[in-house]
């Protein structure tokens, strides 16, 4: 073999090694990337569901379940209540997902309230670790002012909510009328008027040369208002 064809040949041999290796090499870059992605999983949605249904669900993708935390909430026990990572996100085979779980409602024993003033019992509620929660009116003729009626939960029930909303008595309902128009007739005659309602009033004599006499010229609340029976009607009248 002349020298010349040695050169050709070891040329073709060396290109040939450099196509293989080359090949070898986007081989080996092509499994590395399908094994990496291959073990990649989506993260599941486990909230809601029970903590042995969740391991299981995350077993199935190779992933590991541990418990972050356990909290008081309206979700049975052992119910997941969050979890991180958060769900349809790629974890590695092996990764941890972590959660944390109910721990069923908090029994917190209610006192009775009613019968007691609004007062009294955000003092007993505060006492015991429970506030007032929202407070509902009502007119009662028999119960006194500022008096719980009702409030829930009942007494010695137990709640998961440190929360107790009450009604409580606004008195009787207070009678209420609808102001007659007073200005322009005579005091006496605006007098008797208000004392057919029972209202109680006030007379302010001011000088008016231009009104007659003892005329009502203005009055407080004015004609069409709603006025409550224990309301003073104010009237001023010409002197």
């Amino acid at each position: 073999m002349t020298l010349k064809e040695r050169l050709e040949w070891l040329t073709r041999m060396t290109l040939l090694v450099f196509i293989l290796a080359s090949a070898a090499f986007l081989s080996a870059i092509t499994a590395m990337r399908i094994a990496i992605h291959g073990r990649e999983v989506t993260m599941p949605n486990l909230v809601g569901k029970n903590v042995s249904e969740a391991s299981k669900m995350l077993q199935s993708r190779g992933l590991v379940l541990r418990v972050a935390d356990r909290i008081y909430s309206d979700q049975p026990i052992n119910v997941v209540l969050r979890q991180t990572p958060p769900t349809g996100l790629l974890m590695k085979v092996s990764q941890q997902a972590h959660v944390v779980l109910s721990l069923g409602q908090r029994q917190l024993q209610i006192p009775m309230l009613e019968g007691n003033s609004l007062r009294a019992s955000r003092v007993e509620l505060l006492r015991q670790g429970l506030q007032v929660g929202e407070v509902s009116g009502i007119n009662t003729p028999d119960e006194p002012f500022d008096t719980i009626v009702l409030q829930n939960p009942k007494p010695g029930a137990g709640a998961s909510l440190p929360r107790v909303d009450v009604l409580i008595s606004q008195g009787p309902r207070e009678t209420a009328y609808v102001m007659p128009h007073l200005v322009g007739l005579n005091e006496i005659e605006a007098h008797r008027r208000l004392d057919q309602a029972q209202m109680r009033r006030k007379v302010n004599y001011v000088s008016a040369p231009q009104w007659p006499h003892g005329a009502v010229i203005d009055q407080t609340p004015l004609a069409g208002r709603k006025v409550p029976a224990s309301a003073t009607v104010e009237l001023t009248v010409a002197n």
